[in-house]
Parts: C-alpha cells; sequence; structure tokens
C-alpha cells in the first residue's frame, strides 16, 4: 500500500491496516494452540499444519473456484494432522516435543510435495469487507480492506474466552489440563479430551494457513510461512492461555510484521531487511523476557509439558 502522500500519518495507518492483515494467521494459530495447551499437551508441529493448510486450502480454491470450500478443506487437513498428533502422543513413552518436531518435518514435506502443481496457477482469493468505503483516499480505503476470517478469529477469542469460564467443556479441559488425575477422579476421559484439543487447534491452524494463501500475500509457494507456526507457540506463552490476550498479542506481532513495508511505503530503505525481522526480534525478546522458571509458568496448565 503506497502511504506516500499520507506522510508519516500513512505509515500509521499502514501498520494498522497491515498489523490487522497479518495478525490473522497468527490470531488462528495461536486460539488453536491455546485450546491444545489448555489440555496439558504442547504442538510444535503447527508449522508443518500451517504450510499443509496453505497448500491444500490454495489447490481446492484452485480446483473448485471456491476460496471458501479451500479454507474448510484447509481446516480439515489440519484437524487431520493435530489428531495424528493427539493420538501419538496418547501413546505410552511418547514425548509431545519430538512427536511435534516430527510432524512439523512431515506436514511440510507433504505440502510442498502435493503443492508443486500450484505453484504456478492462481486462485480464487478471499473477498474481504471494505471498511474505508467512507473516505476518497485510496490509501485509506486499502487499508481498511478487513477479510471476514479475522473478524471471525475476533469473534472466537471472545467466544473461547468465555468458553473456558462458562461452559461444561470449558471446565473439563481445564481439568485435563492442570491435573490428569482430578480430571480421572472426575470421570473425565483424559486422552479423548487431549485427542480433540489437538485436532481442534490443528483446524484452527489449518485455516490460519489458509488465509496465507487465499488472502495475504495471496499465492502458494513454499517460503509462505516463514516460521508463523512457532512463533505463534510463543504468543500463547506471551498471552498467558487466554484467548483475548491471544488476540491482542496477535495484533502486536502483526504490527511487528507490518514496520518494515509501511516504512519502505514513504521511502524509508535503509534498514529495510532489519525492519522485516521485528516479529522475530520479538518472538527472541518475548522468550528471554519469559525465561524465568517463575514467569514462565505463570497461568500455565498444571499438566504442560508432561509426558504421558
Amino acid at each position: 500500500m503506497d502511504s506516500s502522500g499520507l506522510g508519516w500519518w500513512g505509515v500509521l495507518l499502514a501498520v494498522v491496516g497491515g498489523a490487522i492483515r497479518v495478525s490473522t494467521p497468527f490470531l488462528f494459530v495461536s486460539l488453536g494452540e491455546c485450546i491444545t495447551e489448555k489440555s496439558g499437551r504442547i504442538n510444535l508441529g503447527l508449522e508443518g499444519i500451517l504450510i499443509m493448510g496453505a497448500m491444500s486450502g490454495y489447490g481446492i480454491s484452485y480446483l473448485s473456484g471456491s476460496p471458501w470450500l479451500g479454507v474448510l478443506v484447509a481446516g480439515c487437513a489440519g484437524l487431520a494432522l493435530g489428531a495424528l498428533h493427539g493420538a501419538l502422543c496418547g501413546l505410552a513413552r511418547v514425548n509431545d516435543i519430538a512427536t511435534g518436531i516430527a510432524l512439523m518435518i512431515f506436514g511440510t514435506g507433504l505440502a510442498f510435495f502435493l503443492g508443486k502443481p500450484f505453484v504456478q496457477p492462481k486462485a480464487p482469493n478471499l473477498p474481504s469487507i471494505p471498511f474505508g468505503w467512507w473516505s476518497d483516499s485510496p490509501q485509506v480505503a486499502a487499508a481498511l480492506q478487513v477479510n471476514v476470517l479475522f473478524i471471525l478469529g475476533l469473534a472466537l477469542a471472545f467466544g473461547l474466552h468465555w468458553g473456558f469460564s462458562n461452559t461444561s467443556w470449558g471446565l473439563a479441559l481445564r481439568t485435563v489440563g492442570d491435573s490428569s488425575d482430578a480430571a480421572r477422579a472426575l470421570g473425565y476421559p483424559v486422552n479423548r479430551v487431549r485427542l480433540m484439543a489437538t485436532a481442534a487447534g490443528g483446524f484452527l491452524a489449518g485455516i490460519g494457513g489458509s488465509f496465507l494463501s487465499l488472502y495475504y500475500p495471496g499465492s502458494w509457494n513454499e517460503s509462505l510461512s516463514s516460521g508463523q507456526g512457532l512463533m505463534a507457540v510463543a504468543l500463547v506463552i506471551f498471552a498467558r492461555w487466554q484467548p483475548l490476550r491471544c488476540f491482542y498479542a496477535s495484533l502486536l506481532f502483526g504490527a511487528a510484521g507490518a514496520l518494515g513495508p509501511a516504512l519502505q511505503s514513504v521511502g524509508i530503505t535503509s534498514g529495510y531487511y532489519l525492519f522485516n525481522a521485528a516479529p522475530y526480534v520479538l518472538t527472541l525478546a518475548i522468550m528471554i523476557a519469559t525465561c524465568s522458571p517463575h514467569r514462565s509458568l505463570a497461568g500455565a496448565p498444571g499438566e504442560l509439558g508432561v509426558t504421558q
């Protein structure tokens, strides 16, 4: 988006618009991982799920002509990989971390292999809602083009925030995540709850991947994700396993990712690659800030990281 005509106001506008676009995959992946980790399980295979969702969503959109069908299939692909991770981690003496890394490699490799025919073709993209219709400025109109998935992700964050505290499934999820012994004493099927939570997390991560290929940047290639799946794990820790905080943290990561292009739009090209690295620097800063055992465990589910 060219913001040169608006000066520094254009930079701010570009960062806001970019934050909305760039944050959407972070939002879905972090909400999915929040559900998974609330059950006491961690999924480091999100990067592979994200890429698989991007590829399958783009391929189905291209073959069917329906981007929304692509989103659904991307979610189902993520659900399948999430369920695979959950099923493997439910076995005796299986480590969540190692299984997640294996899933990341498997999902990424499978997506690259199956996605080769879709690198060049152009698939139909998702539509957006023009919230900038009131302005005659093309910069404002472009910045306020908001995709429906962002709105759905925002609604989902509020829904999960309420559901974790006020529903029976939220109670079951939190109980399983805090103490498997207490959950079994209350009659909750621990492995089944964790399997469903991991599958649900994979479904949302797959949808986040479809946003990358079907809206922004809106194409399929093998370098599409740029580590967003792994960064989402740090985002959930930063958000203290709270869905609404995941939304705010996603906007923060999105704004960091939009900073480089926004400055370039007003002619600041010196240090451009450094500004583009802002999301990775932010991830590193978050990990350093939360490395204290006292701080890093604040709000964490009691069973998180325990090998079952």
